[in-house]
């Protein structure tokens, strides 16, 4: 790898952003305490091959392809944040529900295929994962660097990120943490749709100069 790669600053800064709360986290969270960790797995491995999509876009010039034809990024705004209301919206509306009985709904959890396609979707349409991956090739990695560097950073911050996406699945999806969920499942849904709307509205309201 070229010497005028920090790879140790590169993980440092995909860890902070990977692993701070935010949509994804708190849908692999909200979906390994309701519906189990077999849903909550398969919802990581999409954010993680979300991720991965938009590494490798950035990592060869189509992510700043993307910020130069503003028309691009504004439909990625739009889709995201829609995608996020909708989210808070489900939220809501499960918030609102009756008492269930005391157990995980494995009936209405979700497929395996469909909470990859969940996660998947939720990234893809995250316009924070261009930017970031932008500034991350963009000032991280020198203009020399080789398809051989790319590859290895994209593969080291991918593997970082299937560690930390599925580490939150396994973490909320343990016992206790569902048992808290299913004593407080109201608070935590209430608490889902406020931060999936607080999102989408950020997102709706900022402008990218």
């Amino acid at each position: 790898m070229s010497s005028g790669i920090n790879l140790y600053l590169i993980l440092l800064a995909a860890l902070v952003a990977s692993a701070s709360p935010g949509p994804a986290t708190l849908a692999i969270a909200g979906t390994s305490m309701s519906h189990g960790r077999r849903a909550g797995l398969a919802l990581a491995s999409g954010v993680t091959a979300g991720s991965l999509c938009w590494s490798a876009m950035a990592a060869f010039g189509l992510g700043a392809v993307m910020l130069a034809h503003a028309w691009l990024f504004e439909a990625a705004r739009y889709l995201g944040a829609g995608y996020l209301l909708y989210l808070a919206w489900k939220s809501a509306r499960h918030a609102l529900a009756p008492a269930r009985p005391a157990t995980v709904a494995a009936a209405g959890a979700p497929s395996g295929s469909r909470a990859f396609r969940r996660g998947l979707a939720l990234h893809l349409t995250n316009p924070k994962a261009v930017l970031f991956f932008g500034s991350l090739y963009s000032i991280g990695i020198p203009r020399d660097a080789s398809a051989t560097d790319l590859l290895c950073i994209m593969a080291a911050v991918g593997a970082q990120g299937a560690v930390v996406f599925h580490g939150y699945a396994l973490l909320f999806s343990s016992r206790r943490m569902t048992a808290c969920y299913l004593r407080l499942r109201r608070v935590f849904e209430a608490v889902f749709a406020v931060a999936f709307a607080a999102a989408g509205i950020k997102i709706l309201t900022t402008r990218v100069s």
